[in-house]
């Protein structure tokens, strides 16, 4: 018996790393096994007392039972805390602060509240493509606007104003931008947050990588007026370690709260009380929790530039967070070509840019999730493989 499915995923494609996990399994059960620079999940484990946090509260035999759909008190007022004391952003955590069962969950939550058949979310292009997909679950239109190495992947607000966005309704940003790497002056924050305000536009700002390999964390929600026209999404898979505990927080004002409670109540039961207790404990940790993790991340950076010279890209030394973003050689068609040269002869997989949008073709991007010895093994497989460079 065949069942079409709905409309409303017949142009939604499996997510890229979903099926590039399956043909590096083939190999891997083929012969050598694949090293894997593609996804950023982190391989270092969370601070040791976030673990006995959720180890203690598992063993209480009043933990298991269903939460508030808005999260504990404590952990709201530690995300506040946490706002106020690294973003300078002052928030009440009774009614700016949402704990969301990962920060990827708040975005399918978002494009659901807000969007519907008609409306248009502008998208940027490279960009994470969980927003388009939601967008596109949503009924909506995702149109996207082109990031550039020339602006420093920052839109061109002058050319969106020409335009037409009478139905544009949302408009997805991130920065630290996912997948280049590039940081935003605090004068683009102010002149995105006035543009939201003169074309009536929900800006929804993606914020998980603000701690990594930047001395500078931000948040969009630091301009004045911001939390009139903006939502901002954090997490903390990269900053802490908890990529598989999926725990992230939807920060707004208590309209846009509430709104999309309603969205979300219907979706889960909330969150396991150790988990959040737990995440209530790595918040408070010390800044010199960061300093640590970056100075790992760091080392390993310097690795992939080794890398990346190997194959001789190019790449701006000015890019934070989680990733390296390079321009592959001219010899190549594309960053697919060149990732897929190297899978199959290095058994090296690095993500080719484009999966981000047609605006990344010419780029790749490696993870830092990799020890410094993986990252030498995977150095000294591409140089010895017959690539031809």
């Amino acid at each position: 018996m065949q069942i079409e499915v709905a409309k409303r995923i017949q142009h939604t494609e499996e997510y890229y790393f979903s099926r590039k996990l399956r043909e590096i399994d083939a190999l891997n059960q083929a012969g050598t096994k694949v090293i894997n620079l593609g996804i950023g999940s982190p391989d270092l484990p969370p601070h040791p007392s976030v673990i006995e946090t959720l180890h203690a509260y598992a063993e209480m035999p009043t933990s298991h039972g269903y939460q508030n759909y808005k999260g504990i008190q404590p952990l709201r007022q530690a995300i506040a805390d946490w706002y106020q004391r690294y973003y300078g952003v002052s928030l009440n955590p009774n009614t700016h602060v949402l704990p969301l069962i990962g920060s990827k969950e708040g975005i399918v939550h978002i494009c659901m509240t807000y969007l519907g058949e008609g409306d248009v979310a502008l998208l940027p292009n490279p960009g994470y493509p969980a927003y388009a997909s939601a967008v596109r679950l949503s009924g909506a239109i995702g149109r996207p606007y082109k990031l550039t190495s020339q602006t420093n992947w920052l839109p061109d607000l002058d050319a969106l104003a020409k335009s037409d966005l009478s139905r544009v309704k949302m408009m997805w940003l991130n920065y630290p931008h996912m997948p280049t790497g590039a940081a935003a002056p605090d004068t683009f924050f102010k002149e995105i947050v006035a543009f939201a305000k003169q074309y009536q536009i929900l800006l929804c700002h993606d914020n998980p990588y603000s701690f990594i390999l930047n001395d500078h964390p931000q948040s969009l929600l630091a301009v004045d007026g911001a939390m009139d026209v903006a939502i901002e999404l954090n997490s903390l898979s990269k900053s802490s370690n908890m990529a598989g505990w999926r725990i992230g927080m939807l920060i707004g004002a208590e309209e846009r709260i509430n709104e999309v409670i309603r969205f979300k109540s219907n979706m889960d039961s909330g969150m396991f009380l150790p988990v959040q207790m737990a995440a209530t404990q790595a918040l408070s940790l010390e800044p010199t929790w960061y300093h640590e993790l970056n100075k790992t991340y760091n080392s390993r950076r310097e690795k992939v530039y080794q890398l990346l010279d190997a194959l001789k890209c190019t790449y701006d030394k000015q890019q934070v967070g989680l990733f390296v973003w390079a321009n592959v050689p001219s010899t190549y068609a594309d960053g697919y070509a060149l990732s897929d040269e190297i899978l199959q002869k290095s058994r090296v997989f690095i993500t080719p840019g484009g999966i981000f949008g047609d605006g990344g073709n010419a780029y790749i991007r490696v993870s830092l999730c990799a020890t410094t010895a993986v990252l030498d093994d995977a150095l000294d497989r591409i140089e010895h493989a017959p690539i031809s460079l």
